[in-house]
């Protein structure tokens, strides 16, 4: 945030007051502010921001109030979790900050926001940090270079190993990219089928559609912020499915919706009945 005037409608789309204020650059606990009311928010950041430094507003959750959850994403798994508590009266739950680390062992649904996370930033390592809410976990920051001292200390994991195994498998097993591989053959390739609600395939299991026959393979389903790779075709699809699928691209053009596929004809216009003249040749009265 750099602008005074962003101030109150940043606070506002967080649920107002108290609320956190974060240096950009900030690391380590260093720069993180609790503000208590709107003004005392408005007058830190613009001190802030006088100092030429950018600064970001985050919800305040209060029922996780001095302790948050740093887990460690390595590929696709969380390879280490740790809860940490703030000291006192202070609320930063940081180590470097006072805090007390221990180790957790995260449910499904903080493991996969934290997967997630990680993979919507691109990031094959990171350290995620969520905060407990009576919602269930809380995206706080994705770090792209996480210190490894403190998690280790409290899981009792070769967390660095970790990484290190998973740089070596990646050097003897790449990753490759799918839509690029799977559209070598003329007429084939990747692409997503959307059930929209109505469709006719809602309520139908992926066998029902028989996609096999139309020479089409399911590779993943994304269902909400859930993706499910290669589900099983006893799945009942729901409204906003979507199927990232390879075969015939012709076959997946053809199970579109028809109002969907239509395109409407474009209109042409009766040009005006106007005499069109060279303008390098003289007009009937001899000029030019």
């Amino acid at each position: 945030m750099r602008n005074k005037e962003d101030v109150l409608p940043a606070i506002e789309r967080v649920g107002g007051a108290p609320v956190i204020i974060k240096l950009i650059e900030g690391t380590q606990g260093i720069g993180v502010l609790l503000a208590d009311t709107v003004k005392a928010a408005e007058s830190l950041i613009e001190l802030l921001q006088s100092q030429k430094q950018n600064v970001l507003i985050q919800k305040f959750v209060a029922e996780s109030r001095g302790k948050d959850i740093r887990a460690l994403v390595v590929g696709d798994r969380v390879v280490a979790a740790m809860r940490r508590v703030a000291q006192g009266q202070e609320f930063r739950s940081n180590v470097h900050r006072g805090g007390v680390a221990e180790p957790v062992e995260l449910s499904e649904d903080y493991k996969e926001a934290a997967i997630r996370a990680a993979q919507i930033l691109g990031l094959r390592v990171a350290g995620v940090d969520m905060l407990e809410s009576a919602t269930g976990p809380q995206i706080m920051e994705v770090n792209s270079s996480p210190g490894l001292e403190g998690i280790e200390a409290a899981t009792q994991l070769d967390v660095a190993g970790a990484i290190i195994d998973y740089i070596a498998a990646q050097v003897e097993f790449p990753e490759i990219d799918i839509r690029q591989r799977l559209t070598v053959s003329k007429g084939y390739g990747v692409s997503e089928l959307y059930i929209p609600e109505g469709s006719e395939f809602v309520g139908k299991t992926i066998e029902d559609i028989d996609l096999s026959a139309k020479d089409l393979n399911v590779l993943t389903l994304y269902r909400a912020q859930k993706v499910i790779p290669n589900p099983k075709y006893s799945r009942v699809l729901e409204p906003w499915d979507k199927l990232l699928c390879f075969g015939k691209l012709e076959s997946m053009r053809g199970m579109v919706p028809a109002r969907a596929q239509r395109k409407r004809a474009p209109k042409v216009q009766n040009l005006p009945d106007t005499q069109v003249t060279n303008p390098d040749k003289p007009n009937d009265d001899g000029q030019s």
